[in-house]
């Protein structure tokens, strides 16, 4: 095996060659997608067939699947496979909005995965010989199971950690010599932040690789997670509803993430007219699962294919990192705002812890917009001072999203602490 590709000839596949890949994949994943109930009313309605698909771009003529599709045909209306005879296990978005979204795996679809995840670990550097630790959670969340399989494809020593328990967590990376983690953003400051307060330093552990992803992080709050932990630290993406992890990676240009195209078609559409463009929400297709094939799936993500070759050698596209969602998004006073343009601001201030929390409510009528954020160990008890910094926050807030909000600073452990995903907005507006 080359020292720097798991899996070299896919990852460096001429593009002609890759893209006469995914067209002979797409026909397969259109016939097998026919024996769905959902898809194959779709497609009789559309008068699609795997024969209709002659080019990668007649994908266009199938109409895009969206999650209010797989709820309304929850749980089985999308599998295409016999589930009795091959369905060996089923996997479900959390659902914390409604009904879950629900995908259903064959041995193949598995296997399939696992080998993705294992070729993003083993393109930023990780190896047989390392000790991976998974600090996300197990169960029917996609991050504990799809990196555990993934790192034990590889061969590495896994400790199934779960999500949580930060003093164990740290125990654990100490004890076990712990030399990769996986961990969220907002829950890799939280270890930071425990390391000190247990007055150790990451740095004189084993620690040398993180992965992050499933929540859109700026590139500032990457530098400071490395900071703060001695860390490389490398951006990753996948969902659900695309299998989970390993979708998407960077390499350790750490300039984009590498989208496993053998496995995925990317398409970029404008959000309203479903039109492609340079820049805006990923529609995703799967080319290599059996049980339950999506085609054309609005992930509501936004972001960009990144123009260029990257220096690592891997041919396939690279995506910028999520910008957020389309549905992430919130309006005031008719400006368009993502909570990672507030974010982008508040990591550039050493004063400030990482936590923050956007509120939007109604006061006399008019939209108000209150960013709670914390202020680090390091703050000043000094007023005058605080009202210095809080003004110049305010000032690049307002330069940064064209509106001003209210700021408050509070002490640091005083907004909610999040295992999960950190919740960033409230919206209690009596319009919304």
């Amino acid at each position: 095996m080359n020292n720097k590709y798991w899996e070299e000839e896919i990852e460096t596949m001429p593009r002609e060659q890759l893209r006469e890949l995914q067209l002979q994949r797409l026909k397969k994943t259109v016939s097998i997608a026919a024996n769905s109930p959902y898809y194959k009313k779709v497609f009789q309605e559309h008068g699609i067939t795997a024969d209709s698909i002659r080019s990668v771009e007649d994908i266009r003529k199938i109409p895009f699947t969206t999650k209010a599709d797989m709820r309304a045909n929850y749980p089985f209306g999308l599998v295409a496979g016999d589930m009795r005879e091959d369905g060996v296990r089923i996997h479900s978005s959390s659902g914390t909005t409604g009904t879950p979204t629900v995908i259903v795996h064959s041995q193949h679809d598995l296997d399939s995965w696992a080998n993705l995840v294992a070729r993003c670990l083993y393109m930023v550097g990780i190896r047989k010989t390392d000790v991976f630790q998974n600090s996300s959670g197990y169960g029917m969340f996609t991050g504990g199971l799809g990196f555990q399989y993934g790192a034990e494809r590889l061969g590495a020593l896994t400790v199934p950690a779960a999500a949580g328990n930060s003093k164990r967590q740290i125990k654990f990376i100490t004890d076990f010599k712990t030399t990769a983690l996986h961990a969220i953003p907002s829950y890799a400051i939280r270890l930071a932040e425990v390391f000190q307060e247990e007055g150790m330093d990451p740095a004189g552990t084993s620690l040398k690789t993180l992965v992050i992803g499933a929540e859109p992080h700026t590139d500032e709050q990457r530098r400071k997670i490395e900071r703060m932990l001695g860390v490389k630290a490398y951006n990753s993406f996948g969902m659900t509803e695309m299998n989970g992890p390993g979708v998407a990676f960077e390499c350790t240009e750490q300039d984009g993430m590498h989208f496993w195209e053998d496995c995925y078609l990317v398409e970029i559409i404008n959000p309203e007219t479903g039109e492609p463009v340079p820049e805006g929400e990923l529609v995703l297709t799967t080319l290599d699962r059996e049980m339950m094939p999506l085609i054309r799936y609005r992930t509501r993500d936004l972001t960009r294919i990144l123009p260029g070759k990257c220096p690592c050698g891997r041919t396939h596209i690279r995506i910028d990192r999520i910008k957020g969602r389309s549905d992430d998004m919130f309006i005031i006073k008719g400006v368009n705002i993502f909570p990672m343009q507030v974010e982008k601001v508040l990591v550039q201030f050493p004063e400030l812890g990482s936590n923050y929390l956007i509120t939007l409510e109604t006061v006399n009528n008019q939209d108000e917009m209150i960013v709670e954020v914390e202020l680090s160990d390091l703050s000043t008890d000094n007023y005058i001072e605080l009202q210095k910094i809080s003004k110049a926050i305010t000032r690049q807030l307002k330069d940064e999203i064209l509106v001003t909000p209210k700021l408050r600073l509070v002490k640091k452990g005083s907004l909610p602490q999040s295992e999960g995903k950190a919740v960033r907005v409230k919206d209690l507006r009596d319009n919304k």
